[in-house]
C-alpha cells in the first residue's frame, strides 16, 4: 500500500433535476441535494486513493462529517475535492470540500477503510445465511 498524506482526488458533475433535493427525497427545493454532494465528496476520496491501492484492495466509506453551506441551482457545475490528511492502519482520513461556479458549497471530513473486496463481500453475504 502506498497511500500518503497529501494525495488528492476530484470529481465533478452538473446539477440536473435528477440530483436535486426534490428528486432525491431530501427536501422540496430544486437545488443540488446534500446526498448528491456527499456522493461527490466520496467519489473524490475514491479518486484520491486509486493510484495508491494494491491490485486486491478497495475502500469503503466509514465516517462522514460535512456541512452543506450553500444551495446550487439546476444548470450549474459542481465539483468536490478530497485530500488525504491521515493514514492510520487501514483507516484513511480526508479533508473534503465541494464547490459550484460561485464558490464553496460544502466542507468537512471523511474516513474510508481499506478492504479486501473478496473478504468484505463474503462477510456481507454471510448475513443472508
Amino acid at each position: 500500500m502506498s497511500i500518503e498524506i497529501g494525495m488528492e482526488g476530484r470529481r465533478e458533475a452538473a446539477v440536473t433535476e435528477e440530483n436535486t433535493a426534490r428528486a432525491m427525497g431530501s427536501g422540496l427545493a430544486p437545488v443540488f441535494a446534500t446526498p448528491a454532494m456527499v456522493a461527490l465528496m466520496e467519489g473524490a476520496a475514491v479518486a484520491a486513493l486509486a493510484p495508491g491501492l494494491e491490485e486486491d484492495q478497495d475502500s469503503v466509506g466509514t465516517h462522514l462529517d460535512v456541512s452543506h453551506l450553500s444551495a446550487t441551482p439546476v444548470g450549474m457545475k459542481v465539483w468536490a475535492q478530497a485530500v488525504v490528511t491521515a493514514v492510520e492502519g487501514r483507516t484513511v482520513t480526508f479533508q473534503v470540500s465541494a464547490y459550484d461556479e460561485k464558490g464553496l458549497i460544502g466542507q468537512g471530513t471523511h474516513q474510508r477503510s481499506l478492504i479486501s473486496p473478496a473478504r468484505f463481500l463474503a462477510r456481507a453475504q454471510a448475513k443472508l445465511d
